[in-house]
């Protein structure tokens, strides 16, 4: 169930609850179950109970992966039903923190810029990318943070600011049929109330064009996934089940074979490939819900599927300049992408 669909047609409430029993299910995904369980009780309405979820996944014990990410939604959330002050007092908190994910700062420049800080929601923008775009023209900045460039540039066109580098190579990342310039048009919101046929379709269609990309990133089905294990995970694997050494000569091996299973499936046309981490725990749990044993070695490729349907994919090949998927501290252009 997308988070997108209208209250009218879903019952968020009960989507909610269904969620937060998963997350008791699984806890090692608990935080992304519960993020995605507070969306819908914002969409329901209910946004002090998404505020309470948002506070339960901050208390944690464990720590989480994103509190970022939990703390920009919060924030965002909190300004929504009217506790302004501690919406920017968090907002402001992560601009000094300057976390080294993109979607944090989407997140609250959308927030700020919602609330008609347009000044303030630009800098915000612009601080991110500053802090996350690569260096030098010839990198290509990865796929994660075109939004941070898509937003500033509508919130600069809002401004009736002039172009700059940033809104340039927005532009040419920008591949819908209606340029990003038509789509952040401040004179949009005017021709909506036009009695020019041509006018009005040619908002329909922009906004149809601005719409599908937006429901293109949400529906986007989960990767064909391939298993990666750490070196660690591999060694507790093979102690406690030998008979798996039949799938794992070594490490080594096993790193390699996953480069070359992916790009065989990329030559052959496969696409939306990805890489999922498995841990020792995870996978006996898995086994167990199966009725079956660790060692059957016709569970991996199952379980692999598993975890990529509950969004534990990494999208490969990772994009240029980034770190090489298995974990080493070389870029994958000089690791396995070598």
């Amino acid at each position: 169930m997308r988070p997108d669909t209208p209250a009218e047609n879903v019952d968020h409430t009960a989507e909610a609850a269904r969620l937060e029993r998963t997350a008791g299910l699984y806890p090692e995904d608990a935080e992304a179950l519960l993020l995605r369980a507070a969306a819908h009780l914002e969409l329901s309405g209910d946004r002090p109970a998404a505020t309470a979820l948002y506070d339960r996944l901050l208390s944690a014990a464990d720590g989480l992966d994103n509190p970022a990410l939990v703390r920009a939604l919060k924030a965002s959330n909190l300004w929504e039903y009217g506790h302004e002050a501690e919406a920017r007092a968090i907002i402001e908190g992560l601009r000094t923190s300057a976390p080294r994910d993109p979607a944090p700062w989407v997140i609250i420049a959308e927030s700020l810029e919602s609330h008609d800080e347009l000044e303030a929601a630009a800098e915000t923008f612009t601080q991110g990318a500053g802090l996350l775009l690569p260096d030098g023209d010839d990198t290509e900045p990865a796929p994660a943070t075109h939004p941070l460039l898509y937003g500033r540039h509508r919130v600069r066109r809002m401004l009736g600011l002039p172009h700059d580098t940033w809104d340039t190579l927005a532009d040419r990342l920008h591949t819908s049929a209606v340029s990003l310039d038509e789509l952040h048009d401040p004179k949009r919101v005017w021709s909506l109330g036009s009695e020019n046929p041509a006018e009005l379709q040619a908002e329909i269609t922009r906004l149809q064009a601005e719409l599908g990309a937006y429901r293109e990133a949400l529906s986007r089905p989960f990767p064909v996934a391939v298993l990666h294990w750490p070196a660690p995970e591999l060694a507790e694997l093979l102690s406690a089940y030998p008979t798996l050494t039949m799938e794992y000569p070594s490490h080594e091996t096993h790193l390699a074979t996953i480069e070359s299973s992916l790009r065989e499936l990329s030559s052959s046309g496969t696409a939306n490939l990805g890489i999922v981490t498995g841990t020792v725990p995870s996978y006996e749990a898995f086994a167990a819900s199966e009725g079956s044993s660790p060692e059957d070695a016709t569970l991996l490729p199952q379980y692999a599927t598993t975890l990529a349907a509950r969004g534990r994919a990494a999208a490969w090949p990772p994009g240029r300049g980034a770190g090489c998927w298995c974990g080493s501290a070389q870029v994958y252009d000089a690791c396995h992408g070598a």
